[in-house]
């Protein structure tokens, strides 16, 4: 789970949830075609991105405070969506 003030992106067995400014989408692991993350230009942010089995993208970024939070979570994302992820 990664969270800032107005954001939040949870990765567990139902799939990938993203919450934007009170909105909420969730994504199950049958519905993703691929999962993609990086740290915005600034390195401030994480930047993850679901990309739907009809091609379809979607964003969250949350803001990694205090900054040494993004290292932590590029640390547990591998082998969070290694757990979490299908395969097959």
């Amino acid at each position: 789970m990664a969270v800032d003030r107005h954001n939040s992106v949870v990765v567990d067995e139902a799939g990938v949830a993203f919450e934007v400014n009170g909105v909420s989408a969730e994504f199950p692991w049958q519905e993703i075609r691929s999962v993609h993350y990086r740290p915005s230009p600034s390195g401030k942010h994480l930047m993850m991105g679901v990309v739907h089995l009809d091609g379809l993208f979607y964003e969250c970024v949350v803001e990694a405070k205090p900054r040494a939070r993004i290292q932590e979570w590029f640390a547990q994302l591998p082998a969070v969506l290694g757990y979490y992820r299908p395969m097959g």
